[in-house]
């Protein structure tokens, strides 16, 4: 429990402020920090009967010659949950050094305990980075899900339980006039304030500097629907922007239950992320369900995206307003091939809407009004966008 560095850390510091050498032992009387480096490594006897008792010592010049490694001063246990892990020592005077005594003991303990704690945290912290990963990359011919479920719940958490997949990331500020934080430095505030927004059942872990993982159990807010589980993006997005001023993104999966459906979720989060970037421009949050063609069309390659975009919209993608033409087309199919709502969900006149049609019909020879056709043409425009830069 109390390791070398951190013993002689608080030896060198306490010395410097009070002017007294302090000397700390471990809890077999070895001395693993000292404001005098020479008695590094050496015996204390004095410490043997102090950790024993639990009681403090003092010895004089005369006393101190008969105990190994021992000079004239004080003793005093470090006591944490009960049990002495090591002593405290101040060298001079017993009478000089008395008043030091029991702040040097106490100080020492509450930086001891500090260092238990902050470590345990970051062994939590490191357990619960793991879990999601390994989530993220579950095989079942390779582990057990049991098992996976059985680190979750020592963790605190329940992965029976619905639930889905939130990946958030974000962007590294830009700096203006004096500078401003990164996100690595602010990692643990922004993990903080996601745990905060969610609840205490919902697994929130870092991921790497920029990017976050929340498992948010669905069954209390929501009923797992589509417009429910969006909303969970947008809320994580929000929050770090409230908090923060960083913007964000959020890619949000499937409902999920059980570790092989996570995983899934996991893995649609990372596409509806990667995917909404292109394809949903302007919205900070994007969820799966919208992007299931995308994420077909996303798996088949590059290569065989761009034989269909040209096979089937070459005229076309050689035009200058060919991101125009291709937003009409995309709206034109979402809208039902109705021209009242593809015009109104594209802000334009219904007469520019039909000359637009009327434009792609010229150039592709393919009648604005074959549905079929058209759908095609959809296809090979959500391809161009997945490649455009």
């Amino acid at each position: 429990m109390l390791s070398a560095p951190l013993a002689q850390q608080i030896a060198r510091e306490t010395s410097e402020v009070i002017g007294y050498n302090v000397l700390i032992t471990d809890d077999h009387g070895i001395v693993i920090g000292s404001g005098d480096t020479s008695r590094l490594g050496s015996f204390h006897e004095a410490s043997v009967d102090v950790l024993a008792s639990q009681q403090a010592a003092w010895h004089t010049a005369a006393e101190a010659q008969r105990l190994r490694g021992v000079k004239p001063g004080m003793t005093l246990p470090i006591v944490i949950d009960g049990a002495a892990v090591g002593t405290v020592g101040i060298t001079g005077s017993p009478r000089q050094v008395r008043r030091f005594g029991l702040v040097v003991r106490r100080q020492t303990e509450i930086l001891l305990q500090e260092s238990v704690e902050l470590r345990s945290r970051l062994l939590r912290e490191r357990a619960l980075e793991e879990l999601v990963r390994d989530i993220g990359s579950f095989d079942a011919d390779v582990v057990d899900p049991a098992f996976l479920a059985g680190r979750a719940k020592e963790l605190g958490f329940d992965l029976t339980a619905q639930r889905t997949v939130v990946i958030v990331e974000v962007d590294e500020p830009v700096p203006a006039g004096g500078g401003v934080p990164d996100v690595a430095t602010l990692r643990p505030e922004v993990l903080r304030t996601l745990r905060q927004t969610f609840g205490s059942a919902d697994l929130v872990a870092a991921m790497t500097a920029g990017r976050f993982a929340v498992l948010p159990v669905l069954g209390r807010r929501s009923r797992g629907t589509a417009e429910d589980r969006l909303r969970l993006g947008q809320v994580a997005v929000r929050a770090v922007a409230s908090e923060h001023g960083f913007a964000s993104r959020a890619g949000v999966g499937g409902a999920a239950r059980g570790i092989a459906a996570l995983r899934e979720a996991y893995a649609d989060a990372g596409d509806a992320l990667h995917l909404g970037k292109g394809c949903e421009p302007g919205e900070t949050a994007y969820v799966i369900d919208g992007l299931r063609g995308h994420q077909v069309l996303a798996a088949v390659g590059h290569r065989a995206r761009s034989r269909l975009v040209s096979l089937v919209a070459g005229p076309l993608a050689t035009q200058a307003d060919w991101p125009e033409l291709r937003a009409t087309l995309i709206a034109w199919c979402e809208s039902g091939f109705n021209l009242v709502r593809t015009a109104d969900a594209l802000h334009i006149h219904r007469n520019t809407l039909i000359y637009r049609l009327e434009k792609i019909e010229r150039l592709t020879g393919r009648p604005w009004r074959d549905h079929r056709s058209t759908l095609t043409l959809y296809l090979a425009c959500h391809a161009s966008q997945l490649d455009s830069p």
